[in-house]
C-alpha cells in the first residue's frame, strides 16, 4: 500500500493548511514529469536532472517531430511523355479500307490504286521504300521519265566555296574540276554527311564538269541506304504522271538496286497507306 495521509475535520485553519500541502504535492509532481535525464556519466555513476523549462521542452517536441517524419523522395528528373500519335482524318481511314493488307500487289495495279486513295489537293510524290539486305548500298540511275522535281547541280568556284565557307548550301548535286579538289578537302566534314562531296565513285569530279552537269540534270538519281540502317527510300515521281510512265520509273530503280537485295518493297503517295509489293514480280 501507498502512504496513508490522515485529514482533520472540523478545524478549518488544519484543513487550509493540508489542501495547500496537498496541492504543492500536486505540483511537484507535475514538474518531475518534465524533468529530463542527460546521459553523460559513465558505468554506475549518478545521471544529472534538470528541470526543463516550457520552452525547451516545445523545442525537444519540433525535433521529435522532425525525426519521425519520413524521408523525402529526391526531386528526380521526369521521363518526358511520348508524343501522341495525330490521329488520322476520315478521308485516310477511306483510303486504308481499301488496302488489303496481306496481299502482295504487282505494280501497275499498286499504281492504279494509289491514284484512288489520292486524298489531298496538291500533286503528291510517289516513294518507293525498300528493306535490303544490309547498309552501305549506294548506286546512280537514270529514270526513263522526269520525277518532277528540279534538281540544282553546281559547279565549283571561288563563289562556291566562300558560300560553303558562310553555311550556305543551295544545290542537290556539287560538280567540281579535280583542281579545286585541294580547296575542298577543308569542307569534307560538311559536305560529306549530306552526301554532296565530290568523289570519282558518284562521277561528279571531272576534268569536263560542264558535261556532267547536262547528265544529272537529266534527272540522273543518286541512292543509298540509311547510314545506320538497310532501308532505301527515293522519290520516283508525281501521281499526276501517267501510270505507265511512274511504272517505268518504279521498274528502272528497282533494277538499280537489284531484286537479290530487297528483301520487302513498299509504294505509297505522300498521303496514302503504303502499299506491299510482289517482288518476284521484278525477276
Amino acid at each position: 500500500m501507498g502512504k496513508i495521509r490522515t485529514r482533520v475535520l472540523g478545524d478549518e485553519t488544519v484543513e487550509k493548511q493540508q489542501k495547500a500541502e496537498q496541492k504543492q504535492r500536486s505540483h511537484e509532481k507535475k514538474i518531475e514529469k518534465k524533468k529530463v535525464h542527460l546521459a553523460g556519466m559513465k558505468g554506475g555513476a549518478r545521471t544529472v536532472s534538470v528541470e526543463a523549462d516550457e520552452a525547451s521542452l516545445a523545442k525537444m517536441e519540433k525535433a521529435k517531430a522532425i525525426l519521425e517524419q519520413p524521408t523525402p523522395t529526391p526531386n528526380l528528373p521526369k521521363t518526358p511523355k511520348s508524343p501522341k500519335a495525330k490521329p488520322r482524318g476520315k478521308k485516310y481511314k477511306e483510303a486504308k479500307k481499301l488496302v488489303d493488307r496481306t496481299k502482295l500487289y504487282q505494280l501497275k495495279d499498286a499504281v492504279e490504286l494509289l491514284r484512288k486513295m489520292k486524298i489531298s489537293k496538291f500533286d503528291e510524290s510517289v516513294e518507293l521504300h525498300l528493306n535490303v539486305d544490309e547498309a552501305g548500298l549506294k548506286g546512280e540511275v537514270e529514270l526513263p521519265h522526269s520525277t518532277g522535281q528540279t534538281v540544282k547541280v553546281t559547279v565549283v568556284d571561288d563563289t562556291v566555296l566562300a558560300n560553303i565557307e558562310k553555311g550556305k548550301i543551295d544545290f542537290d548535286v556539287l560538280v567540281t574540276h579535280p583542281s579545286y579538289m585541294p580547296k575542298l578537302a577543308k569542307f569534307a566534314k560538311i559536305l560529306g554527311p549530306k552526301g554532296l562531296m565530290p568523289n570519282p565513285k558518284a562521277g561528279t569530279i571531272s576534268t569536263n564538269p560542264e558535261e556532267v552537269v547536262k547528265k544529272f540534270s537529266k534527272g540522273v538519281l543518286r541512292w543509298k541506304t540509311e547510314s545506320k540502317f538497310p532501308l532505301v527510300h527515293q522519290m520516283i515521281g508525281k501521281i499526276s504522271l501517267d501510270t505507265k510512265a511512274l511504272v517505268e520509273n518504279a521498274e528502272k530503280f528497282i533494277h538499280s538496286v537489284k531484286t537479290n537485295h530487297i528483301k520487302k518493297a513498299f509504294i505509297k503517295s505522300t498521303m496514302s497507306p503504303s502499299l506491299k509489293l510482289d517482288i518476284d514480280s521484278f525477276s
